[in-house]
Order: structure tokens, then C-alpha cells, then sequence
């Protein structure tokens, strides 16, 4: 049974999570905040992947996220955001992170996004999952015009 770890400090959202995970046939930890998920994850098993909120006391999303890149064991864990912060925000704190989910989120889009990141794992994804690579190549790609195929 494969593990996910919770970083929410809304306790509320985060048991709602872990209700909604473990009916699916996961185990569920849960952290409040970054330090202490990084406690955990020194700690105990590695888990699956990772869902964390952006905006916690203590240690944020993005200070954690930029924790865990800084851990080579740590750093492969499949890792996703969840915020009501617009994208960008927490793409220029913090742009590692394999999944965006914004606040309030939509369960099914969660168990999508969760089975496929568990299922590929982190070295499944290009390297740039952060987002990189895309904002690149739009910019090269800014004013050329492709022909359609009519």
C-alpha cells in the first residue's frame, strides 16, 4: 500500500484529504507544516508522493519544496501544490513541483493527478516539470506562425 504524505495545516482540509486518499487505498501522514514534514520524512519511510499546501506557518510550501530539491533522496519524491495563490506566485517561490492544484480543490481532479504522478514517478517526467522548459519555448516560439494543414 503505498504511502502519501499530507503537508496542510488546516486541519480540517487535511482530514478531509486523508478520508478521501484512504478510501482510495492509500496510507495517509500528515504534517502541518514543512519542518515537520521534513521531520517525518527524515524519520520514517519515504512516501509516494507528496501533497502540500503553499501558504503554512513555520516552514511554507515553497521553503520546503526547495528543502526537499536540496536532498537527493528526497528530492524524487513526486511532489504536488496545492493553493488558492495564483501558480505564477509559487512558481517564482518555488517551481519543482510535478502538480498544481488550485484551492478549493476538485476531488477527482486530485485522484487523477495522484494515481498518474504515483504510477510515472518522478523520473518518468521530463526534467523541467517545473515549468521551465514551457515558459521557454513559448517565448521562442512567440510570433512564429505554423501553417495549418487545410
Amino acid at each position: 500500500m503505498k504511502m502519501i504524505l499530507i503537508v496542510e495545516d488546516e486541519y480540517g482540509n487535511a482530514e478531509i484529504l486523508q478520508l478521501l486518499l484512504e478510501a482510495e487505498g492509500y496510507r495517509v501522514a500528515l504534517a502541518s507544516n514543512g519542518q515537520q514534514a521534513l521531520d517525518i520524512l527524515r524519520t520514517s519511510e519515504k512516501p509516494a508522493l507528496i501533497l502540500s499546501d503553499f501558504m503554512m506557518p513555520v516552514m511554507n510550501g515553497g521553503e520546503f519544496g526547495q528543502a526537499l530539491s536540496q536532498d537527493p533522496a528526497l528530492s524524487q519524491i513526486p511532489f504536488i501544490f496545492m493553493s488558492a495563490t495564483s501558480q505564477d506566485v509559487v512558481r517564482r517561490v518555488f517551481g519543482g513541483y510535478d502538480a498544481f492544484l488550485v484551492k478549493p480543490i476538485e476531488f477527482d481532479s486530485l485522484l487523477r493527478v495522484v494515481k498518474r504522478l504515483i504510477a510515472e514517478g518522478k523520473m518518468a517526467r521530463p526534467a523541467a516539470a517545473n515549468g521551465q522548459v514551457e515558459e521557454s519555448m513559448r517565448h521562442l516560439l512567440k510570433g512564429i506562425h505554423i501553417p495549418s494543414r487545410d
